[in-house]
């Protein structure tokens, strides 16, 4: 079907309405492949050298789970949050879907915000890039995670200054999709993250 004879349908799947939408959203899960082969190398090295200290603090001296938590929990929201968006954008909702995307973005600056003080922290306890290989693996896994998330907050942020432009189209709606598929994935590499890099560092 021509991508001309395609209407928007309130409560159906719009992202996927048209060959073109089709294709980013397959494109996209190829993308996430290699973003998981990536963060596997990541999550290998660190468990590799999460012992090698070199005598400065370990894990178990150095995470702040309160701090943690409070990343985790304003994080897992902005899923949920991402979740209504796109539930909006389905049933051709323009305010909501906005609202909702702006919420994401506050909560994903949010988190942002604690990451970076928590770095700070650690360094002024000793924990450095360059400390040891713990320091190196740790940084290089939870700094390209908030990477993720800053390319996200950017990604999502210029979809929201589109959306209340043009409203939701079909053009609009892949972009949208995907933008949620990928947020929706640096919360689950996160939740690894919470799991294998804090919680285990905790245990010793």
């Amino acid at each position: 079907m021509a991508a001309h004879d395609v209407k928007l349908t309130p409560g159906g799947h719009n992202e996927t309405a048209t060959l073109d939408g089709k294709n980013k959203v397959l494109g996209f899960w190829l993308f996430l492949g290699a973003e998981t082969v990536l963060f596997a190398c990541l999550f290998g090295s660190y468990l590799a050298l999460r012992h090698q200290t070199m005598g400065g603090p370990t894990g178990q001296e150095l995470f702040d789970m309160k701090l943690v938590a409070l990343a985790t929990a304003l994080l897992l929201t902005s899923s949920l949050t991402s979740v209504l968006a796109m539930v909006a954008m389905n049933r051709l909702q323009k305010k909501q879907t906005v609202f909702w995307l702006v919420v994401t973005v506050l909560l994903g600056l949010g988190f942002l915000v604690l990451e970076i003080y928590e770095f700070i922290h650690y360094v002024h306890l000793g924990h450095t890039f360059m400390s040891s290989a713990f320091g190196s693996s740790f940084y290089a896994l939870v700094g390209t995670h908030g990477a993720h998330v800053t390319f996200g907050i950017v990604w999502i942020s210029t979809l929201i200054f589109q959306t209340v432009r043009r409203g939701i189209t079909l053009e609009m709606a892949p972009k949208l999709f995907v933008a949620s598929l990928y947020w929706h994935f640096i919360d689950v590499v996160w939740v690894f993250i919470f799991t294998l890099v804090y919680l285990l560092g905790k245990v010793g």
